[in-house]
């Protein structure tokens, strides 16, 4: 495999890892649990907050990108819900704390980027083949 498209099949693996954590995002975004104790911890037998993901990219030293995924800090916020049996004396549970249109925008870019990506590989391909044409 070429260089071109080692850089560009990393950069589709990132698209896709930041798209996946992005609709994991969007799909647990409403979901609620107990406020957590001063040490961080759940009262015991209550649902924990999903925590939101991110996804953190950094440049390969031969060229592409690495990407990794990170907990988003801090991954909750307080939201009144006095209806929640797990809500505490103030009526506060714990929502994930995930910003629904930066997750919006996020998905974009990674549609992009995707595609983007996918276009140097079919473009080094054509080189590739006109390449190996003229050779022959």
């Amino acid at each position: 495999m070429s260089s071109i498209s080692a850089i560009a099949l990393s950069g589709l693996n990132a698209a896709s890892l930041r798209l996946q954590v992005s609709a994991s995002n969007v799909a647990n975004a409403q979901s609620t649990g107990a406020q957590p104790n001063a040490d961080g911890t759940v009262p015991a037998g209550a649902p924990q907050a999903y925590a939101p993901l991110e996804v953190v990219q950094s440049a390969s030293a031969g060229g592409g990108v690495q990407a990794s995924v990170t907990t988003v800090t801090p991954s909750t916020t307080s939201v009144f819900d006095p209806q929640a049996s797990f809500a505490n004396q103030d009526g506060l549970v714990a929502s994930p704390n995930v910003d629904l249109a930066g997750e919006f925008v996020g998905q974009l870019l990674a549609s992009y980027s995707y595609a983007a990506n996918a276009t140097v590989l079919k473009t080094n391909d054509r080189m590739t083949r006109s390449l190996l044409d003229i050779m022959a």
